[in-house]
């Protein structure tokens, strides 16, 4: 099975001014990552606003990133975790497409009892794309499910032949190293949480999928280059870095990414609600805020079609 290594972006989903997805961007959107070192999309995730995306839309979306996918390039597709009939129909649409891989998270308003029950949901989308690589999303502090994921892991690992791995947003750093190296390492782990990505490399991660990568790959190739030739300080200095931009996303809220994106050099349109997009007023306190960071240092460097 097809493993992912590197950074995989999670990318915002590109609106028009009234909210509609605007497909138009997609193809820059993926320019603008590969010139930056990335090495591959997570697509209608958390980022991109996955849960206030219509079905028709992701399927529309994941036509659209197949067309720029390559050997250097992955397209993952994100299902959704609410409705098995309607992640069963995005999973064929993402293989219809010729997309790499689909991911799932828990189910979050009618939550799973247990860890089998997780499971018989997980194993029920991937039966269907049984040629596909299939992941499941760890994200408890948005769907509320907080089984330890070695527990699933072993589980999905009976029943699910097409499993590829977990896709894990969560600082539990004792189950993650045990999912990392179940089996001797059998599936790819891919860590979520860009703002203690030294820490993942430090128990042997290798994959990573985030959003803060879109606009700042080059703060977090800088970190795993400096890792793997052992100045940890150095490593740990921009990591510091990193965490500090990413304390502005709380600072301005949960529409501040697709700022971040604008500043950076690509406008991917406001959020959906109940996301805020920043007013202008506050664009510009953040564009202010930014100047006081090595930003512009670290930002994706590329040329726009």
């Amino acid at each position: 099975m097809k493993r992912f290594k590197g950074l995989i972006v999670a990318p915002f989903t590109g609106f028009t001014c009234d909210r509609e997805v605007d497909l138009s961007v997609v193809e820059r959107q993926q320019k603008f990552y590969k010139d930056s070192g990335i090495s591959g999309a997570f697509v209608c995730g958390t980022t991109g606003e996955g849960s206030a995306l219509t079905v028709e839309e992701k399927k529309l979306l994941y036509a659209e990133w197949a067309k720029y996918k390559d050997e250097k390039f992955t397209v993952i597709a994100f299902l959704g975790g609410t409705s098995l009939p309607e992640c069963k129909e995005l999973a064929l649409s993402a293989r219809e497409c010729g997309l790499d891989a689909v991911a799932i998270t828990a189910p979050y308003y009618q939550k799973p009892a247990n860890v089998d029950d997780l499971c018989a949901f997980c194993r029920e989308v991937a039966s269907v794309v049984p040629d596909m690589p299939f992941f499941y999303y760890h994200i408890p502090s948005l769907n509320g499910v907080h089984f330890p994921m070695y527990d699933l892991l072993r589980k999905m690992d009976q029943v699910i032949p097409n499993l590829a791995g977990i896709k894990y947003t969560y600082e539990n750093m004792m189950d993650y190293q045990q999912c990392l190296n179940f089996k001797d390492r059998k599936y790819n782990i891919m860590w979520g949480r860009d703002e203690m990505l030294l820490s993942a490399l430090a128990v042997g991660a290798d994959a990573f999928v985030g959003s803060t990568y879109g606009y700042n790959a080059p703060i977090y190739n800088e970190i795993i280059r400096l890792f793997n030739e052992g100045n940890i300080k150095a490593a740990a200095e921009v990591q510091l870095t990193a965490v500090e931009l990413i304390s502005l996303l709380n600072k301005y809220g949960n529409g501040c990414g697709k700022a971040f994106m604008k500043a950076a050099g690509l406008d991917l349109g406001p959020c959906r609600l109940p996301l805020h997009t920043l007013s202008e007023e506050a664009y510009k306190s953040l564009l202010a805020d930014l100047s006081n960071t090595p930003f512009e240092k670290y930002k994706n460097k590329f040329q726009l079609l």
